[in-house]
């Protein structure tokens, strides 16, 4: 078995990617062997792969189709086998097996060789809205009984951390955009942080729900499920986002930013979400990666965020380059 090469460009920018390069064969047959599993790759295929884990196609004992995915250790993955667990693959792809000190899961197989992407934008919106609406667990009378619930991090630390992260930043960096729009996801930050947390309103949140994270129930084309969440505890809304910053060359040729506003509405409704609490954490989320990508020199990749996070507040920034030449994530 060989890693994409893909993966392993990727992999290798990692803290411990290159021993983990060298270690994953071993690790995966480690667990061939101990959970009886039989692997279904045809010579020379290779493996399905994400931006930092390996997915191989294996038979349990007696037939059952399932897949073994093995992670780079990094901290984002630390809490996905209990979130899966939470939802018991409601919404989300069955937890069969983990072993967590090796970042290894044994998940149900979907089809992986399709996914939400495929689908017109139209016809996304309805299916995705149906996907968050069983995610969007509480964890009432659970969360003193359940220490799965007490491994997640919350929206709202993340905002008082962004508090006080984002200005830093937006200096260090130069003051790369308008002010008002920093002060913009500072206020949603501040409003939505540990003091104005709505802790009866909390659930767990897929916050990394995009069209190529929702695949086909393996012979059931017309079921989806999640994969690969990053999972939070908190406001739904929070999921809105990743839907908007891809996909933008399908938006409307004629008023793209009036199509991605109506899309933040649309994804919201079909949801039962707050319209406007989806589309103001979209702006700080749009902010934080905005910065994140000039640090890293990519300022395409922040051009799309700062363009999609201004024309959700009507106010489009200056100099940034229409949708249609706006760079895919």
């Amino acid at each position: 078995m060989e890693l994409p090469r893909t993966l392993v460009r990727k992999v290798l920018n990692l803290p411990g990617g290159r021993a983990w390069v060298e270690a994953w064969a071993d690790i995966a047959n480690r667990y061939l062997e101990t959970w009886d599993l039989v692997l279904e790759l045809e010579p020379g295929a290779e493996p399905w792969s994400g931006h930092c884990a390996v997915v191989l196609p294996v038979v349990r004992a007696g037939g059952r189709p399932a897949v073994l995915k093995i992670t780079v250790p990094h901290a984002e993955a630390v809490p996905e086998p209990d979130a899966l667990a939470l939802w018991e693959g409601r919404g989300a792809v069955g937890l069969l097996d983990s072993a967590p000190d090796d970042f290894v899961l044994l998940l149900e197989r979907l089809d992986g060789d399709s996914s939400l992407s495929e689908l017109p934008l139209a016809e996304t919106t309805d299916i995705w809205g149906s996907i968050m609406r069983r995610l969007s667990i509480p964890p009432a009378g659970a969360a003193g009984s359940d220490p799965r619930w007490f491994s997640l991090p919350s929206v709202a630390d993340q905002a008082e951390q962004w508090t006080d992260t984002l200005p830093l930043e937006w200096e260090a960096l130069g003051r790369p955009f308008d002010r008002w729009l920093l002060e913009y996801a500072l206020e949603v930050c501040q409003l939505h942080g540990a003091v104005g947390r709505r802790r009866n309103q909390d659930v767990l949140v897929h916050s990394d729900l995009h069209y190529l994270n929702i695949l086909p129930v393996l012979g059931d084309p017309r079921q989806f499920l999640a994969i690969d969440p990053k999972p939070l505890l908190g406001d739904a809304e929070f999921a809105v986002a990743p839907m908007l910053w891809n996909r933008i060359s399908e938006l409307s040729a004629v008023d793209p930013a009036s199509h991605l506003r109506d899309r933040c509405t649309d994804l919201a409704l079909a949801a039962d979400l707050d319209p406007m609490l989806a589309r103001d954490w979209s702006v700080v989320r749009e902010v934080d990666n905005a910065l994140d990508y000039l640090r890293e020199g990519r300022s395409d990749d922040a051009d799309r965020s700062l363009w999609v996070a201004s024309n959700l507040l009507r106010r489009p920034l200056e100099n940034l380059p229409p949708a249609a030449r706006l760079t895919a994530p």
